[in-house]
């Protein structure tokens, strides 16, 4: 019987090294007793597995993103079953894609639980500000399923890579000094301050996205589950806001449409909810009837659209009303937007080149986009470019695959994707140009019919 110690509980390298001597030995899963030294990079106490020699060994790269999720699951066959599956792989490489296989479910299973784990540390932790003699210093407490602390490191570090923060967790946690990670054993919740003064600011936040108009109780609590309510100060606000939900949506529509629209917009001139706001000229709100059937919805203004306060008014708004000319759509009946507001751009001498918004800039502005919505009640938004299926859709989207589908956003209203009009400009040969031209031109008409169908 072989023992096997690894530093810590999710350490893939350990893992690969010893894996790979264990199979090219010929040790069977059964025999192998895979243990874990302890969290904060605790020596090995034991053997690392046989010596064998692994140069022969190759696994397809489907099979390493797989395992490193996996070794983060807190199931402690983990080891054992990665084993056994590398020992299946030299038989068979094509065996990942045996879905039905008892064993690539399980292993496929195990991944997906860590990824949701991965993505709900990311969304529900919440740092809170100390002051120490080093200045300030953020600190969280998480309580996360698997052991997905040191996963998750780099995601924090590259999102606040210039302040000292600590992630407390039950397992093991992570300091950051602003140069170096260190990874500490686990503490208690009464380890983490309970409070700070930005908490205020932020409940004020939340309150003001809270869209009763979308609200979906199951749907939120599915995506915010109510075990991770005791670590987010929001959460506290949930029950009331829920509470006044239908009052707030009676007074939206007692106010007409066509007034409440131009009170959002009013509004929104003075948005600073992110940092885009700053080097923008103006917000660009949406324009276009208060009850237009049809929503087109770009990615953000561009140069001229940020001097002018209008949106699509530039190369790209200037193509898109060729094209629906020659779609037989008239502009002036359809209400078009932005995912994002403001400009985003980077200044090269005097000229302002523009870059697309992160996906914290466009979540940032969907409330906006989520109240255009709500008041215009179009019967199909046609999504131009990534970033607008980003926002309307919730997730990330790739343009070639999904054009031309018919989709449905989150509340079931009927959705296109289709390129934008920038795409276009951005095609050099001109036989190229006029072919993409031609197939735009065809998604509109795509989306009058289903507009007109709607109507129907």
């Amino acid at each position: 019987m072989h023992r096997v110690v690894l530093a810590y509980a999710s350490d893939m390298e350990g893992f690969r090294r010893a894996a790979r001597g264990l199979v090219a030995a010929g040790v069977p899963p059964a025999a192998v007793i895979w243990e874990v030294a302890g969290s904060g990079g605790l020596p090995l106490a034991d053997e690392a597995g046989p010596a064998g020699d692994a140069a022969g060994l190759r696994v397809p790269r489907r099979f390493v993103e797989l395992a490193e999720k996996v070794i983060c699951h807190r199931d402690p066959a983990r080891f054992a079953l990665l084993h056994e599956a590398l020992c299946a792989l030299r038989g068979n490489r094509a065996l990942l894609d045996d879905r039905a296989d008892p064993l690539v479910h399980r292993l496929e299973t195990m991944a997906k639980s860590v990824g949701r784990d991965i993505h709900k540390m990311r969304a529900f932790l919440r740092f809170r500000a100390t002051d120490d003699e080093d200045g300030p210093h953020y600190v969280a407490w998480f309580e996360p399923e698997h052991h997905i602390v040191r996963t998750n490191c780099g995601f924090f570090i590259r999102r606040f890579a210039s302040q000292r923060w600590t992630i407390l967790t039950p397992q093991e946690s992570a300091h950051w000094d602003g140069r170096a990670l260190s990874i500490l054993p686990g503490a208690a919740r009464a380890d983490a301050p309970s409070e700070d003064p930005v908490e205020a600011i932020w409940k004020t936040y939340f309150a003001s996205i809270f869209n009763p108009a979308r609200l979906k109780l199951k749907a939120m609590q599915a995506e915010m589950p109510k075990k991770y309510w005791a670590n987010l100060p929001e959460a506290e606000l949930i029950p009331d806001l829920v509470r006044e939900a239908p009052a707030r949506v009676a007074a939206m529509l007692a106010g007409g449409r066509a007034t409440t629209l131009a009170r959002l917009r009013e509004e929104a001139l003075g948005c600073t909810l992110c940092p885009l706001h700053g080097p923008a000229t103006q917000t660009v709100f949406g324009e276009g009837p208060a009850d237009a059937p049809l929503m087109i919805v770009g990615e953000q203004p561009g140069d001229q659209e940020d001097l002018q306060g209008r949106p699509f008014v530039g190369p790209a708004g200037q193509l898109l009303d060729s094209c629906l000319c020659d779609a037989g759509i008239d502009r002036a009946q359809v209400y078009v937007t932005n995912a994002v507001k403001h400009f985003r751009f980077e200044l090269r001498g005097r000229r302002r080149i523009h870059q697309s918004p992160s996906p914290a800039e466009i979540e940032t502005c969907r409330w906006w986009l989520d109240q255009e919505r709500a008041i215009v009640a179009p019967r199909l938004v046609l999504m131009l470019g990534g970033s607008a299926g980003r926002a309307l859709l919730g997730r990330a989207v790739a343009v070639t695959r999904e054009r031309g589908r018919p989709l449905s956003l989150p509340d079931g209203t009927p959705a296109l994707l289709t390129v934008h009009p920038s795409y276009l400009l951005r095609i050099e040969n001109p036989a190229a140009a006029e072919a993409e031209r031609a197939r735009f031109v065809a998604d509109l008409r795509a989306a009058q019919a289903l507009v007109g169908a709607g109507r129907a």
